[in-house]
């Protein structure tokens, strides 16, 4: 099949001379892959690589990056199989982590195909490493990055049925149409892509023109799905990690040292653990001492009776106040401003804050499975990079990656967790040790102890104001530097090498830069990251570097027109960059009835946010009658991201980042002390509740054109500072530090095993 582009709608279109062509693979039915190539180049996927943006200034997105690492392979994406049922099954490769990709992305197979949506199937792709890096799910990348390739093949598969079906009857192909997975012909025969399943796999056809259906006559895509799964999830049958029942692998639990990354220095007592009633085994791995059990129950107990002599973590010496003065320090003296200021009338805006040390917290807690045996590794988990993981996998096991074989399966949360493939590579080395299949789940406390976390960080902003311009805007973010092992550093860097004007910066530098982005005139703008080591874990969190430094360049906006006299939407309004931003802004002010009279204690708070190739505002009213335990009592969102696929989707995602920006805001803080955060369960780690949360809760998506852009981390920041300038306004108080609410009101899990009262076997089953 052969790509027509002049055929193709303009979003597209950018695709030019590359061909576009589809191939079938061994299969009794029609399964049909893809592959795009430059007219006249050698067949190689670097041939379809795009030439990179430029990364000067504020022009490249990061998405713009991710779309370049996945470049080279973007065609290779999607293999499409027609069953003879008519059923279409569609492996995704991308990570299913909650955000709806196995919704939406059928969406868009189901629009170009003409199927009905309840027909696909999509369960996740196992690790492909010959995707290189394009099998990554982050950055809200995945939408943005999908949604042509997914189109394509599709739009082949649909072509290649619709020649079989011309062939058989003798029509030219122009004259059939498709409904409902069902072509007709204009005499009145029909037949379902099902029975045709089988011919068009061995039918030899021609080169067949791709066409994608112009968005205009899009009938699915842009309306309102439930998420295919939700029934599955909300009855308990969807199935997770922890839920497997792998042939052999029975429940493990690590017992991990008292600190962060301490060691293992000798255990006492194996022998004896061993011979406790369920245990089947015990060894001792880097990260510490596992015990394999008949029942997790079981295993528990036997982490707990272990007697272990532990070696000092990496941070034993560090606690909140020690990591604060090194950030601060980080900073240092400010120097010049960027710009010459005039000799008189120039004010200046100081402001510094400070961000505590945030748990990932999914309701999933990390969980793997493996199973070693015979110089091969077969794992199964929720992880978003599954070809790192099968590359850790094999280094840590020393075995070809060729032997390891890496299942992904549906996760119960990430926000970024599961990036990191630490679970993963301890379910193997464990069951490496013990030579017997295992199950690995880590305790709540374990989670939140020992697995990753959102760095501390300290900011301080400068803005040079005369008049009602704004000169110079500086801001300096000091943070304990974000962990990019996962894989997704390694891809950053060879991304790099396609942005000239990167240069030699580090590869956090460059996702710093591709992703902060001041939506303002503000004259010289300066914004400088200044990372410091301290050796604990850390990871990127939902939004990673754009909740804290674009949060708090919206609480700056909010304090400028305060020292203004103006209002804070008009000084929005007065600095944005264009019409798409301040129609966003609009419409939350006209549906939130911005300056409407409150009651004592209460007031609106206003922020904005432009990030992932979307614009979003959110107006929000808090009660803070009660300074110390303030409620947001209702929301206002709206958002444009482009064409929006699921609009069901998008309001979710808006509802979660509103979520956790009131979490960072107001309670969902670590403390950390003598080496461990003291925080050890949901009861502790006060992360928004329900009691938290607005009931009254109104999100606006806009009809966007063109390509979708990015939904999943961007409502973080911008509802962060929302609530914060809320609280200032119905307060009179400034907050320095995040959260509001950070004291400890609760009695600490001591380090060591896990907490409370020893676990009894689980009732049998009947």
């Amino acid at each position: 099949m052969v790509f027509d582009p002049t055929k193709e709608s303009s979003s597209a279109s950018a695709i030019g001379r590359r061909r576009f062509l589809s191939y079938l693979l061994a299969a009794p039915t029609l399964t049909v892959a893809t592959e795009i190539l430059l007219d006249g180049a050698a067949d190689t996927a670097e041939a379809a690589v795009p030439s990179p943006p430029q990364l000067i200034g504020e022009t490249v997105d990061l998405q713009d990056v991710i779309n370049v690492i996945g470049a080279p392979t973007s065609a290779l994406l999607f293999q499409i199989t027609v069953n003879e049922d008519n059923t279409v099954t569609v492996p995704l490769p991308r990570a299913e982590v909650g955000q709806g990709l196995t919704t939406s992305v059928p969406m868009l197979i189901a629009e170009e195909m003409d199927i009905p949506l309840a027909n696909i199937t999509m369960p996740l792709a196992d690790a492909r490493p010959e995707l290189l890096y394009g099998q990554l799910t982050g950055g809200s990348s995945s939408i943005t990055s999908l949604y042509r390739p997914a189109r394509l093949a599709a739009a082949a598969a649909r072509a290649r049925l619709v020649a079989t079906a011309a062939n058989s009857w003798g029509v030219p192909g122009d004259r059939l149409t498709v409904s409902d997975g069902v072509i007709h012909a204009p005499d009145g025969r029909s037949a379902t892509f099902g029975s045709l399943a089988v011919a068009a796999a061995k039918a030899k056809l021609p080169d067949l023109p791709v066409r994608l259906k112009p968005e205009s006559e899009f009938k699915l895509v842009g309306g309102r799905v439930g998420r295919l799964d939700a029934r599955r999830i909300v009855t308990g049958s969807n199935t997770y990690t922890q839920d497997l029942n792998v042939a052999g692998a029975k429940p493990c639990v690590v017992r991990r040292p008292p600190t962060i990354n301490g060691t293992v220095k000798k255990v006492h007592n194996a022998e004896a653990v061993k011979q406790m009633p369920g245990i089947v085994d015990v060894a001792t791995i880097p990260t510490g001492v596992a015990v394999l059990a008949e029942t997790f129950a079981f295993a528990v107990d036997g982490v707990n009776a272990l007697d272990v002599t532990w070696g000092p973590g990496t941070v034993d010496d560090e606690s909140d106040e020690t990591v604060r003065r090194k950030l601060r320090a980080a900073v240092g003296p400010l120097g010049d401003p960027p710009v010459k200021l005039p000799a008189a009338g120039v004010e200046t805006l100081e402001m510094e804050f400070d961000f505590a040390f945030l748990s990932h917290a999914p309701l999933e807690t990390n969980a793997a499975v493996a199973d070693v045996r015979d110089g091969r590794a077969e794992v199964w988990a929720a992880v978003q990079i599954p070809t790192s993981t099968q590359e850790n996998v094999a280094r840590e096991l020393g075995i070809p990656q060729t032997s390891v074989t890496v299942h992904v399966m549906p996760s119960g949360g990430s926000f970024g967790r599961r990036l990191f493939n630490d679970a993963a590579v301890e379910a193997a080395l464990i069951s490496q040790a013990m030579r017997k299949p295992v199950k690995l789940i880590w305790h709540r406390t374990d989670d939140i102890r020992h697995g990753r976390v959102h760095p501390a960080k300290h900011h301080k902003v400068r803005m040079h104001h005369s008049g009602d311009q704004v000169l110079s805007y500086e801001h300096w973010n000091a943070a304990v530097d974000t962990s990019l092992e996962h894989g997704f550093g390694d891809a950053l860097t060879t991304a790099a090498s396609k942005f000239p004007a990167v240069g030699n910066e580090s590869v956090s530098q460059l996702m710093f830069r591709a992703m902060v982005h001041c939506p303002y005139n503000f004259g010289a703008v300066a914004t400088h990251l200044h990372e410091v080591s301290i050796p604990l874990n850390t990871g990127s969190w939902r939004s990673v570097f754009s909740l804290n430094v674009r949060g708090v360049e919206e609480i700056a906006v909010d304090e400028l027109a305060r020292r203004l006299g103006k209002d804070a939407v008009q000084v929005r309004r007065d600095f944005l960059k264009d019409d798409r931003q301040r129609a966003i802004l609009d419409k939350v002010v006209e549906e939130g009835e911005w300056g409407k009279a409150m009651p004592e204690g209460f007031a609106q708070g206003i922020a904005f946010h432009d990030e992932m190739k979307g614009v979003m505002a959110v107006l929000v009213e808090i009660d803070a009658r009660d300074p110390q335990h303030p409620r947001v009592v209702k929301a206002v969102m709206a958002v444009d991201v482009g064409r929006p696929i699921n609009v069901s989707g998008i309001e979710a995602q808006a509802l979660g980042g509103l979520t956790d920006g009131i979490s960072v805001a107001l309670r969902g803080g670590l403390h950390l002390r003598d080496g461990y955060f003291l925080e050890g369960s949901y009861h502790n780690f006060h992360y928004a509740r329900q009691k938290n949360t607005p009931t009254d809760v109104q999100i606006f998506v806009q009809p966007g054109e063109g390509e979708p852009g990015g939904m999943g981390e961007f409502a973080v920041p911008v509802a962060f500072a929302a609530v914060v300038n809320a609280y200032r306004r119905a307060t009179g108080i400034m907050p320095t530090r995040f959260p509001i609410d950070n004291e400890l009101d609760y009695e600490p899990y001591p380090p060591g095993p896990v907490p409370g009262p020893p676990m009894r076997p689980l009732p049998a089953r009947n």
